[in-house]
Order: C-alpha cells, then sequence, then structure tokens
C-alpha cells in the first residue's frame, strides 16, 4: 500500500529554490514551472515539474498521485502556462487514459528526470517517488495501467509563446 503524500518543509523549501532557479533562467533537465490558476481563488500557482518527453510528445506525469496542481489544472480545462528559463508557453494539458498513460509512468519510473545524473535519479526513486506507488520497477503492464488511474498523465499541447 502507497503512502498519502503530504507536502513537508522539505518540499516548500525546495520547489521555492527550483521556481527561482528555472525562473532566473537555469536548466535542470526537463524541469520547468508550470503556472495554472487555483482553483478556489483563480490565483495563479506556480509548481516546478518534471516534463518527461515520450512518442513525439511532452507529458506531466502525477507520481505523487492526485495531488492540488492536478486538481488545479483539471479544474482550469487543462489551459496553463509552462515556464522554462525566459521562455513562456501557454499549453493545453489533455489527461490520457489509463491505458495511454501506463507506458508514459513507466518509463518515468525507469529512467527519472531526463538530464539528470543516474546516481541522483536513483536515490530520488527510491526515497521520494516509489513510496507513493503501487508499481515498482518489475511491476506488469497491467499494474501500471491500474496505478495509472491514481497517478494522472498529462500530455502537453502548445498554444503558443508569451
Amino acid at each position: 500500500m502507497p503512502k498519502p503524500y503530504r507536502v513537508g518543509l522539505f518540499v516548500r523549501s525546495n520547489n521555492a529554490v527550483m521556481r527561482s532557479l528555472i525562473g532566473a533562467g537555469v536548466k535542470i533537465g526537463t524541469f520547468a514551472v508550470l503556472t495554472v490558476p487555483g482553483r478556489k481563488t483563480g490565483r495563479p500557482v506556480h509548481v516546478p515539474l518534471v516534463v518527461f518527453p515520450y512518442g513525439g510528445n511532452d507529458h506531466l506525469v502525477a507520481s505523487y498521485g492526485v495531488v492540488n496542481w492536478v486538481r488545479n489544472l483539471r479544474a482550469a480545462g487543462g489551459r496553463a502556462e509552462l515556464r522554462r528559463g525566459h521562455a513562456t508557453e501557454k499549453i493545453t494539458a489533455v489527461e490520457l487514459p489509463a491505458e495511454q498513460a501506463a507506458p508514459v509512468l513507466r518509463v518515468s519510473l525507469q529512467t527519472g528526470p531526463p538530464g539528470i545524473p543516474r546516481l541522483i535519479v536513483r536515490v530520488f526513486r527510491r526515497y521520494f517517488v516509489l513510496p507513493y506507488l503501487e508499481v515498482d520497477m518489475k511491476s506488469s503492464d497491467d499494474d501500471f495501467a491500474r496505478a495509472a488511474r491514481n497517478h494522472p498523465v498529462f500530455r502537453l499541447q502548445s498554444v503558443g509563446q508569451s
């Protein structure tokens, strides 16, 4: 049984640092800052996330389950902005059905964020990702499809640069 995800002080601090670095133009693998209106306040919420390339498209993977950025993105109809360094792109995020999401979820777990050293990926995966998933590196395709129901995957479509 996976642990429920809770945002603690470490995550809040790490997210603040990542937002600042990405906003300053520092390239960290394929990390980007997703900006989406809050579903209750409507105010912009800025969340650093990994953009996973798969099958010629970019994807966002909710490794921690249906967390606030997922709820906000759903409430916004998938409309958001993605900031990579100094470039901001308007996007539409399309939530994939579990069967289409499963291979993306598998690859994101196996490879980790592109451009990040393998040792860091292995440690991060072991202590900060696997405890929140119902699957592991050896799980079947059917297991990943079941897990994708609780860990949404969004395919990103560009609407334009701003």
